[in-house]
């Protein structure tokens, strides 16, 4: 064979190892047309509002293969159903293209609660907005700070700012009324305990203002008023009165200290 080769001239050998180039190119060619379906093209049907996991296999039984590029949450929209497809539906693109699919979550995301104690209710909602959160309940209560926030609840329990709560959860308000005109006897709640206290300044709708403890106090709640503000009798010993939502202070010490006991005439 070689020396068939080599009797013919240049020229002829040289165009045969063109041609023989050639073939082998247009085969490789053909192969890979064949391999990668190239000419063949497919139009994207529209998935978007499906159910994810029928919009997934829909889409591979047709030729696509799938991605799920991001999950988020939409309110107004179903959950676990496809929010947006890339390619867009009808689109013509080649077989075997990956359509790329947005998902609303099947779960609600958790989200931070706000700060809305002292707020005015009005900029409290357009914070429970910015939060994606909605208004509960609200309720009243006399004080002096009218039309602010003084608590904040979800579901029946005070919850701290920074809590994390559902999407969309309601946040239940306790508002203030602002000061009744009808006064009351102030309290006199020395030497009690602080948890006996409680109940006696809620049932008068008085708020607690500020309590100092003495330094050896370890248990508020169980140590002893020796001085509130305002007191019962002023100076002159007068009887003291207040109004509903207004505030006492109370100075609490570890044990009764007899000598502040007042006995009311």
């Amino acid at each position: 064979m070689f020396k068939f080769i080599t009797h013919k001239p240049f020229w002829v050998n040289l165009l045969a190892a063109g041609i023989l180039g050639l073939l082998i190119i247009f085969g490789v060619l053909m192969m890979l047309g064949k391999i990668t379906r190239h000419g063949e093209y497919l139009v994207v049907p529209e998935v978007v509002g499906k159910n994810t996991e029928e919009a997934v296999k829909f889409l591979e039984s047709k030729g696509f293969d799938v991605l799920i590029q991001d999950s988020v949450y939409v309110d107004t929209a179903q959950k676990g159903t496809v929010l947006k497809q890339l390619p867009d539906p009808n689109s013509t693109v080649k077989v075997n293209r990956t359509v790329f699919l947005t998902v609303n979550r099947l779960t609600l995301p958790l989200v931070d609660v706000p700060d809305l104690i002292g707020k005015t209710l009005g900029y409290a909602l357009v914070i429970l907005d910015r939060n994606h959160l909605k208004l509960g309940d609200t309720t009243s209560r006399p004080d002096f700070m009218k039309g602010s926030v003084l608590e904040q609840s979800f579901n029946g329990r005070a919850i701290e700012p920074g809590s994390k709560i559902p999407y969309g959860s309601a946040i239940s308000l306790v508002i203030a009324g602002g000061l009744s005109e009808e006064k009351f006897p102030v309290p006199d709640l020395v030497n009690m305990t602080l948890s006996e206290a409680r109940p006696i300044l809620d049932s008068n709708q008085i708020t607690i203002g500020a309590i100092i403890p003495d330094p050896d106090v370890t248990d508020t709640s169980a140590a002893f008023i020796w001085k509130q503000d305002p007191p019962r009798y002023n100076a002159s010993k007068e009887l003291m009165f207040m109004k509903a939502g207004q505030i006492m202070d109370l100075f609490l010490s570890k044990e009764r200290k007899a000598d502040t006991l007042i006995i009311n005439p």
